[in-house]
């Protein structure tokens, strides 16, 4: 990492927390060298732990999304979701969560009352219950709106969770449970009062059928959900990790036309936006068509592609995307995402 981070004028900005290039340095500059230990240095979505010979895995969120009503869920369903996703794509079975609540005075109550009927129903439909939690009100105009939620959570981990991305081999396969960009897209349409464009809606909800199902005899290797920073982020940490470069197939990578439009608007691609609904993962060469296709049958799985895979890396370029023609173009590592606070 050669960053600005160390720097000893440096700031935190809103691009450290948009899960770039700015924020992965700051946690490979700032935390983790004050914090290493061995269940932290992987930086899995989840710390995976043996206590008295129980397999967990334990994580932990917190939400700030922008406005905290958006189409498809909200903040309390995607503090549920969020947390429920880490603990899915480590390989685990979601058990328990805690839920933080900092609250700026003067939120209504039937707001707060609407938000934790969300956090209810998405916990039933998660088969999760909420166990413990804590509540701070701030001074008006500290919690820009109106409330910011954490959770934590501690799940059971299956028989064979992925393997890491280390153990990624050329030719692997990369496949998607389905159409990406549609989170991001949502809170810009919220955003910016563009709910008559097409009718995009957040695809917030849990992936834990999905990801059991992608460890269930499928070798996979290594899963993740692709919140900020989108699949291009997802891309690029793989890359890191496993010393191959990712080539995504443009023809064959799932978005929806209504999500396409708006992220024209954006002049961005598709692949930068959010998900929160959605898994990504690598599997052995051969295998990827079969998990689409067993994805594809999921209610949360329609639209389920094979559209990458793991090739010899090339120095210059750790994640390429081939176009119809088959020629190859570098995708660089974002430094932010360009929605800010949108999870």
């Amino acid at each position: 990492m050669g960053g600005a981070t160390n720097d000893a004028d440096a700031v935190v900005t809103l691009a450290h927390g948009g899960g770039g290039r700015r924020q992965r340095e700051l946690i490979e500059e700032i935390v983790r060298p004050r914090l290493s230990n061995a269940w932290l240095d992987p930086l899995d979505d989840a710390a995976r732990l043996a206590l008295d010979g129980a397999r967990l895995a334990f994580t932990a969120d917190a939400f700030a999304v922008d406005p905290i009503f958006f189409p498809g869920g909200d903040i309390g369903s995607l503090a549920v979701n969020g947390t429920v996703n880490d603990l899915a794509v480590s390989g685990a079975r979601p058990r328990f969560l805690s839920l933080t609540m900092v609250l700026e005075e003067g939120v209504p109550l039937a707001t707060l009352g609407a938000v934790l009927d969300s956090v209810a129903a998405a916990a039933r439909r998660a088969e999760v219950f909420v166990v413990c939690g804590d509540t701070k009100v701030v001074e008006r105009g500290r919690a820009g709106g109106g409330m910011f939620l954490s959770t934590s959570g501690i799940g059971e981990l299956l028989d064979a969770p992925p393997t890491g991305a280390t153990s990624c081999r050329a030719g692997d396969e990369l496949v998607v449970s389905g159409p990406i960009g549609d989170h991001g897209a949502a809170i810009f349409a919220a955003r910016e009062e563009l709910g008559g464009m097409g009718g995009v809606k957040s695809d917030c909800a849990p992936v834990s059928a999905l990801a059991a199902a992608a460890c269930d005899g499928f070798g996979v290797r290594f899963m993740r959900d692709p919140t900020r920073g989108g699949l291009l982020a997802i891309a690029h940490e793989l890359a890191g990790s496993c010393g191959l470069t990712v080539e995504l197939d443009d023809a064959r990578i799932p978005v929806r036309p209504e999500t396409r439009g708006l992220a024209d608007v954006l002049g961005l691609e598709a692949w930068r936006l959010a998900c929160e609904g959605r898994v990504v993962a690598v599997v052995p060469e051969g295998r990827g068509e079969e998990l689409a296709a067993r994805w594809g049958a999921m209610e949360d799985g329609r639209g389920a592609a094979a559209c990458g895979r793991l090739a010899p890396r090339r120095p210059s370029a750790p994640v390429v995307l081939r176009a119809a023609t088959g020629v190859l173009r570098p995708l660089d590592f974002p430094a932010d995402d360009p929605l800010p606070r949108i999870c």
